[in-house]
């Protein structure tokens, strides 16, 4: 009978970590959303910093997303899901990287 509350008492336990992972991740979110919206539309050091911000903001995010939700990190239990993210990232990249070369060799073609 021990072992059964002992066991309710760790899912209990498991439940409210990960429930504080997900409020986490909330909170993080809204601020870096937050953030991102004042530096683009108030813009305090420029276009160019505000760009940067933007880009630091935007990686910040998928973070806090690939952390708090989807409960990706560096643990060898979840090696192998962390591998076929960065796989997908680098097959969207590569993809993306290789129609903007094939588009400007077309407009280098047209001019």
């Amino acid at each position: 009978m021990s072992t059964d509350a002992s066991t309710q008492e760790s899912i209990k336990a498991e439940h409210r970590r990960e429930l504080r992972s997900y409020y986490w991740g909330f909170a993080g979110a809204v601020v870096l959303t937050a953030f991102s919206f004042l530096a683009a539309i108030w813009q305090p050091f420029g276009p160019f910093v505000a760009y940067c911000g933007l880009g630091v903001f935007a990686v910040a995010q998928i973070l806090v997303h690939f952390r708090c939700f989807l409960h990706i990190d560096l643990s060898s239990q979840k090696r192998e899901d962390l591998q076929l993210l960065l796989f997908t990232a680098m097959i969207i990249f590569i993809m993306v990287a290789g129609t903007v070369w094939i588009l400007g060799s077309l407009m280098d073609r047209m001019m």
